[in-house]
C-alpha cells in the first residue's frame, strides 16, 4: 500500500486546518467590513467574485504541476519531478505577473465594464479593493506552486503553520486597518497583501531545502523546457479554462446579483464566505485525491487507485455531513455578530440551507471525484463537462431563477446546486466505467 490509514490521518487533518485558516481570511474580511457599511461589503463580496477567476488559474496551473509531480515521484523518477516542480514556480511566476499588469491597467474600466450598475459608493468600494489586490497575485500563485510541491511530497504540516502565520497577520491587520486606522475598505485589503507575501516567501524558501524528497532547482527555473511544461499546461489549461468559464459565469451572475439591491448583494456575500467554509472538506480532499491518485497511476498500480477512490470518497462524503451540518447550526449564531438588516440575515440562512444540503450529497461527487479522475489523466472529460453544466445549467437556470421566476439570489443558488448535481451524476458514471484507467500523463 501507498498510503496507509496513518498517511491518511497524517495527509488530511494538517490540510483540514490550514483550509480551514485560509478561509478565515475570508471570514475575517466580510466580518470586519461589515462595520464600515453594506456599500464596503458589497464592494469587497463583488471584487472578491472576480478576483476568484485569477485564484483559480493559480491554483489550476499549481494543480497540474501536482499532478505531474506526483505521478513522478510514484514512479521514483525524483529528477525529473524536481525539474517539473522547478518548472511550474517559473510558469506561475510569469503567468501571475502579466495578470497582475493587466489588472492594474484596466481595474477601473474592469469594474464599469462588468459591475457598472452598481450604486457609486459601492463602485468606489470596488476599485480600491481590486487595485490592491492585484498587487498580491504573484504572491498568491506562488505560495500555490509551492504548496503544491509540499502536498505532493505529503509534508502538509509545513502549509499549515504557514497559513497560521499568514491569518494572524492577516485578522491583526484588519483590526488595525478598520478600528484603529479607520481605512475602510484598504483596511482589509493591505493585511490581506501582507499575509500572502509572507505565505509566498515562506514557501519559497522551503521548497529551496534539499533535504526533502523532491525540492526546487535553480538552474531548472531559469530555463524553458517545452516538453516538460507541455506535461503541466496538458493539466492546468483544461482545468483552467474550466475554472476561468466557471468564474466568468460566477463574475456574470454577480451582475445579476447587482441588480436585486443591496440587501440581496450583502446577503450574497457574506453566504458565499459560510459557503467556503461549509465547502471545506472538498476544499481539502482536492489536494488528497490528486497525490494519492497521482502517485499510484505514476506507479501503474491502477487496482490500488480504484481502490483509494473509493475509500477516499467514503472520507469526503461522511466527514461532509458532520461538518455542512455543524456549519449550518452556528450561522444563525454567527448572524448576530454581523452589523447588517434582518432582511439580510434572513437570506443569508435560506441560502446557507440550500448550499449545505447539496454541498453534502452532490458536491463530493462533482468536485472530489473529478479531481481524482483528472489525477489519472482524464482530463478533457472532466473540462468538458464542467464547462456544459456551468453555461448550460448554472447560468441559463440563474436567469430562470433569480429573474424571470423572481427567486433572487436563492435563484441563483438553486441552479448551482442543479449544477452540481448533473456533473456528480455523470463524474461517477465515469469512473464506473473505468476509461480513466487508459490515461498515461508521463
Amino acid at each position: 500500500m501507498l498510503f496507509s490509514n496513518k498517511d491518511l490521518k497524517q495527509f488530511i487533518i494538517p490540510l483540514f486546518f490550514e483550509q480551514f485558516l485560509t478561509i478565515l481570511v475570508g471570514l475575517a474580511d466580510t466580518f470586519v467590513i461589515s462595520f464600515v457599511g453594506e456599500a464596503a461589503v458589497s464592494g469587497v463580496s463583488l471584487v472578491n467574485s472576480f478576483n476568484t477567476i485569477f485564484i483559480y488559474l493559480f491554483t489550476a496551473l499549481a494543480s497540474g504541476g501536482a499532478v505531474i509531480v506526483s505521478q513522478y515521484i510514484g514512479s521514483e523518477k525524483y529528477k525529473q519531478a524536481n525539474k517539473s516542480a522547478s518548472q511550474l514556480f517559473m510558469i506561475s511566476v510569469v503567468f501571475s505577473i502579466i495578470i497582475t499588469i493587466f489588472s492594474l491597467v484596466f481595474n477601473r474600466s474592469l469594474m464599469r465594464l462588468i459591475f457598472g450598475k452598481v450604486e457609486e459608493d459601492v463602485m468606489i468600494a470596488c476599485v480600491t479593493y481590486l487595485r490592491i489586490s492585484a498587487y498580491s497575485y504573484p504572491a498568491l500563485a506562488i505560495y500555490n506552486a509551492g504548496a503544491a510541491l509540499y502536498r505532493s511530497i505529503g509534508k502538509t504540516n509545513t502549509t499549515m503553520y504557514i497559513s497560521v502565520i499568514s491569518n494572524i497577520i492577516n485578522v491583526i491587520g484588519n483590526i488595525l486597518g478598520v478600528f484603529v486606522l479607520h481605512a475602510g475598505v484598504s483596511g482589509v485589503a493591505y493585511p490581506s497583501l501582507i499575509a500572502r507575501i509572507f505565505s509566498a516567501v515562506a514557501i519559497t524558501m522551503l521548497c529551496f531545502h534539499v533535504e526533502n524528497k523532491v525540492y526546487y532547482i535553480k538552474k531548472y527555473i531559469f530555463c524553458w523546457d517545452t516538453k516538460l511544461l507541455k506535461c503541466i499546461l496538458g493539466i492546468a489549461v483544461p482545468n483552467g479554462i474550466e475554472q476561468g468559464i466557471f468564474q466568468f459565469v460566477k463574475v456574470a451572475l454577480s451582475s445579476v446579483v447587482a441588480l436585486f439591491g443591496t440587501y440581496q448583494i450583502a446577503a450574497n456575500g457574506i453566504a458565499q464566505s459560510i459557503w467556503s467554509l461549509a465547502a471545506l472538506v472538498c476544499v481539502t480532499m482536492g489536494p488528497v485525491f490528486i497525490t494519492v491518485i497521482g502517485q499510484c497511476m505514476g506507479a501503474k498500480q491502477i487496482q490500488m487507485a480504484e481502490s483509494y477512490f473509493k475509500k477516499l470518497m467514503k472520507i469526503t462524503i461522511m466527514f461532509s455531513v458532520i461538518w455542512n451540518v455543524l456549519i449550518f447550526l452556528i450561522t444563525p449564531v454567527m448572524m448576530y455578530f454581523y452589523t447588517i438588516e434582518n432582511e439580510t440575515k434572513r437570506i443569508v440562512i435560506i441560502l446557507v440551507l440550500i448550499h449545505n444540503v447539496f454541498n453534502t450529497i452532490a458536491f463530493p461527487f462533482a468536485d472530489s471525484l473529478g479531481k481524482g479522475l483528472r489525477a489519472a489523466g482524464d482530463v478533457k472529460f472532466t473540462m468538458t463537462i464542467s464547462i456544459i453544466t456551468t453555461v448550460g445549467i448554472r447560468l441559463l437556470f440563474s436567469i430562470l431563477f433569480g429573474i424571470i421566476l423572481g427567486w433572487g439570489v436563492i435563484g441563483i443558488a438553486c441552479a448551482m446546486c442543479l449544477d452540481w448535481c448533473t456533473r456528480a451524476v455523470l463524474f461517477y458514471i465515469r469512473f464506473k466505467k473505468g476509461k480513466w484507467k487508459n490515461f498515461e500523463l508521463i
